[in-house]
């Protein structure tokens, strides 16, 4: 027999964490933490509106007396009327306590805020659970608009409104501008700033307030644009105090091994590719550590760029690394350098954390000896790798790397210099973007694709039509193509509508019996996963479903078909990395995209610039718009600060002038940037180091 004491007895409550705990989660902490906790939204309750004055939809605060109070207890509803000289208005709650009805007995006069909606019966307007008290003959209506803030488990707006008055009392906001500055910039104090966005006043603009475009706003977002410039120029400087190998350009350049690599290449350089060389090469004559991003469309042509940089290091002596996130991009780099770099007896070394205990000490072993290239994963940074002599860092697709696994690869080596780094990106960065979040890198744009790369044709149909896609297929394969058919899911999920990539497949195996068709996602073992990709490449497999896995860095020119299933869950960066998958042959090429029925207006827009769209500058400048810079830079664990206030899309001009004083300040030793830039980041040692 169950014990019954305990049977019937409710589960026990969750224990919430300690306030301190919960207000550090908000990341509020200090002083200035406070101060820069703003406001979402605003109430207006500096003024009465008399009832025949409201209007739908539009908050506000009403003064009335209860003419009429009804409780239903079988519906928990409470209903009631109050009237001021110009009508009546009904007031609904469906959750209450015994104060509630005490408040709305007949006879009492009570102060009422909230949102008018037309009445379910009758005319007029309604209330649903309106904030309410009692109205006193000797009360007082709000002198400035109430904040509402951004608020955690169990934290109260009345008990933040204090807190943060008591910071302002704590706090001596000392403006950092001189006079002359803000007349120049045309802002106000910082002081007046941020009051204004704490307690405007009753004839604030709320639109621009709302809207960040205040004058007070502008101010903020000015100060917190400085401070990330500030950032970027300090650690450009500390860069600058380091020393990196210094690589010469060998007097024999036929015969040198970066002669011999670019005059065996079976293509000529593109006028963008020779211009991003130059670039390179002027940066690793000089001690300075090299910091440069190499940015480019999807078959641009980086990675002959970083090989040619890693043939160049080799030259000189020294070692060069590339890291890549995956292991698929990872061994596309490494069989493609092997197989230039090779025949010019150059030892590439291949490490990744899934090799067997003796290939991996083999392979350890040569990184400590003889190896010139050494290609692999985050395993390249593992303690037990020790480099003989690197010179040159390699990091593709930077933005899925944090800080410290970048400084990792770039760790002061044994003769006391730091290694150059070389990071490449297929996804183009908008200039408001690289302005203000890469300023203290050199960036360097493959602007060009090579001749003969032929334009894809994007299509868009709705999921329903997939049939007469397979068959569109068929034709294809059966010309001797291949095709890649993405999916965003690997099973299939209750949660989201989506087609799994093993539902996929046995759909379109069962459809294409003909044909050799495979699927590869991200749980395949590594085994697997690179026998399946090596009977792709080898036109064994003629269609290969898949997750993103193959988002970036495979290379089979006789794909000429990507279908992107469920293309509305995807991103338009990555939309375009999927597309650059094929065309990379002489056949013509298509993108397929099929979205479901359920598409929202953002989906719509999104690949609508998708099939409009082939330059992957444009697509990256509508994807910032659409998505903001998160895409583009990774996590807050990449070490770049993301800005909580300004838009940098949007205050590209304050962008600029804040840059402008940054400099200023910093070339004149101004003990302010320090001060500024600590006010708003509080792991600056540990940014300045990236």
């Amino acid at each position: 027999m169950p014990n019954t004491s305990t049977a019937n007895q409710k589960p026990a409550r969750k224990k919430r964490p300690p306030l301190k705990e919960r207000l550090e989660r908000m990341g509020l902490a200090g002083e200035w933490d406070y101060i820069l906790h703003l406001p979402l939204r605003y109430e207006d309750k500096t003024q009465i509106t008399p009832i025949n004055e409201l209007v739908s939809d539009v908050d506000a605060l009403v003064e009335g007396t209860v003419v009429s109070s009804n409780e239903n207890i079988f519906a928990k509803r409470l209903e009631a009327v109050i009237e001021d000289d110009t009508g009546s208005l009904q007031v609904k709650f469906f959750k209450y306590f015994p104060g509630t009805k005490e408040l709305f007995k007949e006879g009492n006069k009570v102060l009422l805020y909230g949102r008018p909606k037309p009445a379910w019966r009758g005319k007029g307007f309604e209330m649903l659970h309106p904030n309410s008290k009692l109205s006193k003959p000797t009360h007082e209506l709000d002198k400035t608009l109430t904040p509402i803030y951004p608020a955690g488990e169990g934290i109260q707006q009345q008990w933040l409104r204090k807190r943060i008055q008591t910071a302002f009392l704590n706090v001596d906001i000392k403006d950092l501008l001189t006079e002359q500055e803000k007349a120049q910039l045309n802002l106000p104090s910082l002081k007046d700033a941020i009051t204004s966005i704490h307690y405007p006043a009753p004839d604030a603009n709320l639109e621009e307030l709302q809207n960040k475009t205040s004058p007070g706003w502008q101010r903020l977002k000015f100060d917190e644009l400085m401070a990330q410039q500030i950032m970027m120029t300090l650690s450009r400087k500390r860069r600058e105090s380091l020393k990196a190998p210094i690589l010469v350009t060998p007097v024999d350049k036929k015969h040198s091994l970066t002669g011999q690599f670019y005059l065996s290449l079976p293509f000529k350089f593109t006028g963008a590719q020779k211009r991003v060389w130059r670039e390179i090469v002027r940066s690793m004559e000089s001690s300075v550590p090299m910091n440069r991003l190499v940015q480019g469309d999807v078959g641009s042509g980086k990675t002959v760029i970083a090989a040619m940089a890693a043939a160049f290091a080799i030259d000189n002596g020294y070692q060069a690394a590339l890291m890549a996130p995956t292991e698929i991009l990872a061994e596309q780099h490494f069989n493609k350098i092997l197989e230039w770099l090779k025949p010019l007896n150059v030892k590439v070394v291949w490490l990744t954390g899934k090799l067997k205990a003796k290939e991996k000490n083999q392979a350890l072993e040569a990184i400590e000896n003889d190896a010139n290239i050494i290609v692999g994963t985050h395993a390249l940074i593992q303690e037990s790798v020790k480099y003989k002599n690197l010179g040159l860092a390699i990091v593709d697709e930077q933005h899925r790397f944090g800080v410290e696994q970048r400084l990792a690869l770039r760790a002061i080596n044994s003769e006391g210099l730091m290694p150059h780094l070389l990071m490449l990106s297929a996804t183009p960065i908008p200039r408001t973007l690289a302005m203000s979040y890469l300023s203290d890198l050199d960036v360097s744009v493959i602007d060009e694709l090579p001749p003969g790369r032929k334009p894809i044709t994007t299509k868009i149909f709705l999921l329903s039509r997939k049939d007469e896609i397979l068959e569109s297929i068929r034709n294809e394969l059966s010309q001797g193509r291949q095709a890649y058919w993405v999916c965003p899911l690997i099973e299939e999920s209750e949660k989201l509508e989506l087609t799994a990539a093993t539902v996929a497949y046995e759909e379109i195996a069962a459809a294409l019996p003909e044909f050799k068709v495979e699927l590869i996602h991200g749980k395949v073992s590594t085994e697997d996963k690179n026998a399946i990709m090596d009977r792709f490449k080898s036109g064994e497999t003629s269609l290969l479903v898949s997750t993103t896995v193959i988002e970036v860095g495979v290379d089979v020119p006789n794909a000429t078909v990507m279908v992107i299933e469920h293309a509305e869950r995807f991103g338009l960066s990555q939309l375009h990395q999927l597309r650059g998958r094929v065309g990379r042959g002489s056949g013509k090429s298509f993108c397929i995209a099929l979205f479901g029925d359920k598409l929202s207006h953002e989906g719509k827009e999104r690949l609508k610039i998708f099939r409009e769209n082939s330059d992957g500058f444009v697509i990256a400048q509508k994807d910032l718009e659409l998505r903001g810079p998160g895409e583009f830079l990774g996590s807050r664990q990449s070490g770049v600060p993301l800005l909580r206030f300004a838009n940098i899309d949007t205050d590209a001009e304050l962008v600029t002038k804040a840059k402008k004083l940054a400099v200023q300040w910093i070339e004149n030793n101004d003990p302010r940037a320090e001060i500024h830039a600590s006010r708003w980041f509080k792991n600056k040692e540990k940014y300045l180091e990236a």
